[in-house]
């Protein structure tokens, strides 16, 4: 019989949820000062250091636990098959270029707001791992049926939901994970 072990398979995508993880539970023991100081995005001076740390670092805050837990389950569905097929090294410069583009899109776009979540990762992911059993030459249709289903439905609900969600920045991580496919950044 073989001995049954448990392997980190995936560093960066669990390294991510981890980190998320601990912005949670330190946004609860310090009743919400470490995110929105940290970990959500909002206009600021671009002379305060902590603007760019929000740009990036708005990724790994989450308004709750239920937010937290509907990111990181697909994070963790998709992420690995994506890190598998990309490499550790691609699969982190994916995650930091989709955090400073969601960030960056929404300071320009809604100077008003805050941003925070990894949705846009997840997007990102979600469309990226399409791309994991794609062929030379070719245009998976799993990548097709992804972006018109997952960005087609963020479109029309950005149309006509009124609800606390960016939908923008979804579709600016789906966008970003076709620009990383199509490109063939860092395929193994």
């Amino acid at each position: 019989m073989k001995k049954l072990v448990i392997r980190f398979n995936a560093p960066v995508i669990l390294s991510f949820t981890l980190l998320s993880l601990a912005v949670l539970i330190l946004n609860g023991v310090t009743g919400g000062v470490s995110t929105h100081r940290f970990f959500c995005i909002y206009r600021s001076s671009f002379t305060d250091p902590l603007t760019y740390v929000r740009l990036f670092g708005h990724v790994l805050g989450h308004t709750g636990y239920s937010h937290y837990m509907g990111n990181m389950l697909l994070l963790l569905l998709v992420g690995p098959t994506v890190e598998a097929r990309f490499g550790s090294r691609s699969t982190l410069l994916f995650l930091i270029i989709t955090a400073g583009v969601t960030g960056a899109v929404h300071l320009a776009l809604f100077p008003g707001s805050t941003l925070l979540g990894a949705s846009g990762i997840v997007f990102m992911l979600i469309v990226l791992s399409s791309f994991t059993d794609t062929k030379k030459g070719g245009i998976p249709i799993t990548m097709i049926l992804v972006v018109a289903l997952y960005l087609g439905r963020e479109i029309i609900d950005g149309l006509v939901v009124l609800d606390n969600v960016s939908q923008l920045t979804h579709i600016v991580g789906g966008v970003c994970g076709l620009v990383f496919g199509f490109a063939g950044y860092g395929r193994k």
